[in-house]
């Protein structure tokens, strides 16, 4: 997908994108207090992205602005959930693609994937301190839910969101 000057673009996540997603991740986990134990910073798939997400029924996506990289997310089966539950996993923006509409056009993405692979809930998990983050959620069609799903192994979480798709 071509870049359009100034508006951000989304295309698949290639082996090219490991090194600056893994950064984006590491760069902005931190920002949130979440870089201890129990959090997606210390996933081994952080490193190798692309590869990890090249398995069936995962699609990870990148943005770029400018032909920059500036974030990602994506869907992936929900570890030791139903087979119609997928989460949605990684999204992360460093602060010079926020606001720009980027994190509605991706999670749009994302469930498109997440339906074309045969996923009918999308499941994802958060923390407090991420207002914009859960805000967004929300506008997305998620609803909160009082308790975690599956076995993430991510225990520093502790939001909770549903969406049919």
């Amino acid at each position: 997908m071509a870049t359009v000057e100034g508006a951000p673009a989304i295309r698949p996540i290639e082996a090219r994108d490991d090194a600056a997603i893994a950064a984006i991740i590491r760069t902005v986990m931190p920002e949130f207090g979440a870089d201890g134990p129990g959090f997606a910073i210390h996933d081994a798939e952080v490193g190798a992205m692309s590869g990890a997400y090249a398995r069936p029924r995962r699609a990870y996506f990148v943005v770029e602005l400018d032909r920059v990289v500036l974030g990602g997310g994506g869907i992936a089966p929900l570890d030791a959930g139903d087979e119609d539950t997928c989460e949605l996993r990684k999204m992360y923006f460093l602060p010079a693609l926020r606001g720009r509409g980027a994190g509605r056009a991706l999670i749009a993405r994302c469930l498109d994937a997440a339906r074309d692979l045969g996923f009918r809930r999308c499941y994802l998990e958060t923390l407090t301190g991420m207002d914009a983050a859960q805000t967004l959620y929300l506008a997305s069609g998620f609803r909160r839910i009082d308790h975690a799903l599956g076995a993430t192994g991510h225990h520093g979480c502790n939001r909770f969101y549903l969406r049919e798709l």
